[in-house]
């Protein structure tokens, strides 16, 4: 497996990512989209979700395709960015056809962000039209670290971020992760000069910094995250995508697969305070040959590519004014 030409889950053809902030709010809003409805299922690890829409993606419910994906800052109010996406996406004639009328459908998750110094003294939502700004601005490249939904992220150590990376297989199926990284969890090791997504990593794409020596169970150290703001502020949310053709089922299977990314770069994952979650979304412009042996490779892919997406999230993050967390970079002194 090889990455592709951009690293980024736009590397799956006909995908657009779009990012919207408020560097005053330290929050924001990401976007995922397709040239026409994609396949979608989800799989929901963490203990405090913040979701919308993710009932229609169960296999047995009607709806066939999804218009757009939204990860978004803000907690509950976070989830009201897929209204301006559907209202963007209902300009342009998107949705799910029922007679003569077109529903956009937009399922959400959320990252709770609302303690980390940012001004949230709005009155009226913000997100709204974030999604909409966000949906307007997707293309096939786009900024990771303090951008979107991960603007205002922060991980157990050091501040989170916006993440992606993408593998090509060898028969050819592209498979790439989207990530906003807002974890209870630390990216780097107890040592807080590698991370724990190393061994995945190509080239120097999150530092080069090498595995930890160290071996052994360590002891993780104290969260600055919980003393800075509460432990109660956390979720990781994500998406994978391919271009293998898969069913609501198999989408599912693809999602539930990659939450092994989160185990291998995040330390702890999955905690009750995460709403750790992922979609997952096929194009379905390639066929699968031999579904079961392909849909296990993929979901390797795709865990692998999260570790990565994870770990460049974090490496990524930049300082902003009023930051209750360092950047990895500073916390490494480079």
């Amino acid at each position: 497996m090889t990455p592709g030409p951009r690293n980024l889950i736009t590397d799956v053809a006909g995908l657009r990512v779009g990012n919207a902030e408020d560097a005053r709010l330290k929050s924001g809003t990401t976007v995922l989209t397709g040239a026409a409805p994609l396949t979608c299922g989800v799989a929901v690890q963490g203990g405090a979700p913040g979701t919308r829409e993710t009932d229609l993606l169960d296999p047995d419910k009607i709806a066939p395709g999804v218009d757009a994906l939204v990860l978004s800052g803000g907690s509950a109010f976070g989830l009201a960015a897929a209204d301006g996406v559907m209202a963007a996406l209902h300009d342009a004639g998107r949705g799910f056809a029922v007679l003569s009328a077109r529903v956009p459908i937009v399922p959400a998750a959320i990252l709770f962000d609302l303690l980390n110094g940012g001004e949230k003294g709005w009155r009226d939502n913000p997100y709204p039209a974030l999604g909409r700004a966000a949906w307007e601005s997707a293309g096939e490249n786009f900024a990771l670290g303090t951008a979107g939904a991960g603007t205002g992220a922060q991980t157990g150590q050091v501040k989170g971020g916006l993440g992606s990376a993408s593998f090509v297989l060898p028969s050819g199926a592209s498979v790439g992760a989207l990530v906003a990284v807002n974890a209870t969890g630390c990216a780097l090791t107890p040592s807080g000069r590698h991370f724990w997504a190393a061994p995945f990593e190509v080239g120097a794409e999150f530092g080069g910094l090498g595995p930890d020596p160290k071996v052994g169970l360590q002891a993780l150290p104290a969260s600055r995250k919980a003393a800075a703001m509460a432990a109660q502020g956390n979720t990781t949310i994500g998406i994978v995508a391919t271009d293998a053709a898969l069913d609501k089922a198999q989408a599912r299977r693809l999602a539930i697969a990659a939450h092994d990314g989160y185990a291998r770069a995040l330390v702890p994952a999955h905690a009750p305070h995460d709403g750790d979650l992922i979609f997952a979304a096929s194009t379905g412009a390639r066929p699968l040959d031999d579904p079961l042996t392909e849909l296990a490779l993929l979901g390797h892919a795709a865990s692998v590519a999260m570790a990565r997406a994870i770990a460049r999230a974090v490496w990524e993050a930049t300082p902003s004014p009023g930051d209750s967390l360092p950047t990895a970079r500073q916390s490494l002194g480079l």
